[in-house]
């Protein structure tokens, strides 16, 4: 398995696959992402990121069936494997943690 650090952009993408169970395809990650972060999100960019966790084994890949809507083009469903799962898990984690390590008064805006 290849390296198993998370950038920001790929825990985000992670983190959409997990709220959308048995809808995760691209487009909808990218919409989820969009409508989530306020960012403008570039669905060429969401392929490369679903690639790179794949090749890390963090994700998997499904084809659904082929539907008239689509032309008869399958989409292709995105879930998170147990390694994706427990990456997930140990970043938050380690953010919860170091978010408890900070006290109340730094963050008080004036």
């Amino acid at each position: 398995m290849k390296g198993t650090h998370l950038g920001e952009f790929e825990e985000l993408v992670m983190l959409t696959i997990a709220s959308l169970p048995d809808n995760a395809y691209s487009v909808t990650i990218c919409d989820e992402l969009s409508k989530n972060t306020g960012r403008t999100v570039k669905l060429g960019v969401v392929h490369a990121v679903l690639n790179r966790l794949e090749e890390k084994s963090l994700v998997k890949s499904e084809l659904g069936e082929a539907t008239a809507t689509r032309g008869g083009k399958r989409k292709r469903f995105y879930s998170l494997t147990t390694a994706g799962r427990g990456s997930l898990i140990r970043a938050k984690e380690i953010r919860d943690q170091l978010w408890q390590k900070i006290p109340n008064l730094t963050l008080k805006q004036n």
